[in-house]
């Protein structure tokens, strides 16, 4: 009788797993890149749950695998290295922002993943500081675009036509200015991939 029940509790348990990874398969992805420390709270949160809401899986990528921290205490252990990264695997790329955002700013890696994923007509987007990653990588240059106040010029250096909006979007690109604009940038996100 024993044997019988471990036996139907495993049989249950492969059962409720396959069906899960096959549910999993079908569903579109989003990629928000992570600061392995010092991303803002919201701006990860706030887009990750309108995502999610909407049937879209939600794959968290840094430099480190370790629990990251927000500025504002949130935890969230990464899914992902930002080096094993296959774009073709999202419909959008999303670089949050907060003060560990810079660490993105001069990565090589990161501005491959952004330039990817412009060029296979993928959403790219950032938020906050994280536009200075776009700019870098060259996507902004003759686009309009926002970030946080103080980068401001960083956009412009790089040909950005800044405007100062809570959320800008120009063409598959879509760029907010803080943590404020968290909701409306998830949502304009999400509005997009709709298309």
């Amino acid at each position: 009788m024993f044997k019988r029940i471990v036996l139907f509790t495993l049989l249950g348990m492969f059962l409720v797993n396959y069906i899960y990874s096959q549910q999993e398969v079908g569903m579109k992805k989003i990629l928000m890149i992570i600061a392995a420390n010092g991303f803002r709270d919201e701006e990860l949160l706030k887009p990750k749950e309108i995502f999610e809401k909407n049937g879209f899986s939600v794959i968290v990528a840094s430099t480190s695998l370790q629990v990251a921290t927000g500025m504002l205490g949130a935890k969230i252990k990464p899914d992902i290295l930002i080096s094993d990264v296959n774009i073709d695997d999202y419909e959008a790329i999303v670089f949050v922002g907060g003060v560990g955002a810079s660490c993105y700013w001069q990565d090589s890696l990161a501005h491959r993943i952004a330039q990817d994923a412009y060029n296979k007509g993928k959403i790219v987007s950032a938020i906050c500081i994280a536009p200075v990653t776009l700019a870098n990588a060259g996507l902004l240059s003759g686009k309009k675009a926002t970030v946080w106040e103080s980068e401001a010029g960083q956009l412009k250096k790089k040909g950005a036509l800044y405007t100062g909006k809570s959320v800008e979007k120009d063409g598959r690109i879509i760029t907010a200015s803080g943590p404020f604009a968290a909701e409306e940038f998830g949502n304009v996100i999400l509005e997009e991939l709709s298309k």
